[in-house]
């Protein structure tokens, strides 16, 4: 069965009390936000539905909060913001290690704000921590085998801290921390991966949207998820049982777009396969 390709959303998000949507790719570019969707998802609040933002970013969510102000994403788009970052530092205290390798930004090490953790070199850590790579714009994931190696070598826990493993930034498709914990994994390392499509990050989105409710619980009929990834927006609405809407014109535009204009044969090619398929897809939410 084709899945149906619409222009315009009102009537599908009609159907729903709660939206629970990716953010890079559907809300912003990776430098500007995308009004009509923006636009949508405000006339979605106006009629008392509640949106969370789920976002592998992986900052805090006040620190990602700021970023989307930035890039003029309006407030009134959305009741809450929950990051992978949030997943991280959970996952981080839970872990009881006392001392981080990092990998990522300067910036991203807002994560460890707060924890009963120190940042370590090499030699003296007892648990690895990417957020991103150091520099994704001149660094590949393969760079980082090496390094890997020798972490997987003693044994140490990886925790990541952003699943995906390209992201657009404009027109660029740059790496992600996703892609190092796939050659953790390879190594034979242990990853623990905060974010989606993983469960804790969706129940700590039901919870963001319930206290957005005043504290009434979210069934999983209510909620429709949206997203332009396959491998995490797609495959957490179906490990959760929630319905989604997927965005061809963002990660995967490069096979589902022809022309500005959703392409139902690179539509269908993408989705074959998939247990089970969105309720339709769009171009860009509108």
């Amino acid at each position: 069965m084709s899945v149906p390709v619409l222009k315009q959303a009102g009537e599908l998000l009609a159907r729903y009390d709660v939206l629970i949507s990716d953010v890079w790719g559907v809300v912003h570019d990776g430098l500007w936000a995308l009004e009509p969707a923006c636009t949508a998802l405000t006339a979605f609040r106006e009629r008392g539905g509640v949106v969370v933002l789920l976002s592998n970013a992986p900052g805090p969510s006040q620190h990602v909060a700021k970023l989307l102000d930035t890039k003029r994403v309006p407030r009134n788009a959305w009741d809450r913001l929950v990051t992978s970052g949030d997943v991280t530092r959970a996952l981080i205290a839970e872990s009881h290690h006392k001392r981080a390798y990092h990998i990522g930004w300067q910036s991203d090490r807002a994560v460890f704000e707060g924890l009963d953790v120190e940042l370590a070199d090499e030699e003296h850590a007892d648990l690895v921590v990417a957020t991103e790579l150091n520099d994704y714009r001149t660094e590949q994931p393969e760079q980082y085998r090496p390094l890997l190696s020798r972490f997987a070598e003693r044994g140490l826990p990886f925790v990541c801290g952003n699943p995906d493993l390209v992201v657009h930034v404009g027109e660029d498709l740059l790496p992600c921390a996703g892609s190092l914990a796939t050659i953790y994994e390879e190594l034979g390392g242990s990853v623990a991966w905060a974010g989606k499509p993983y469960r804790p990050a969706y129940e700590l989105a039901l919870a963001a949207a319930a206290e957005a409710r005043g504290g009434c619980p979210v069934g999983g009929s209510e909620v429709l998820v949206i997203g332009d990834a396959v491998r995490t927006d797609l495959a957490g609405a179906r490990l959760m049982g929630f319905d989604s809407l997927f965005i061809a014109g963002g990660i995967h535009r490069d096979e589902t777009m022809r022309g500005g204009e959703v392409d139902p044969a690179g539509l269908a090619k993408l989705l074959d396969g998939l247990p089970v398929q969105p309720l339709a897809a769009m171009a860009a939410l509108a």
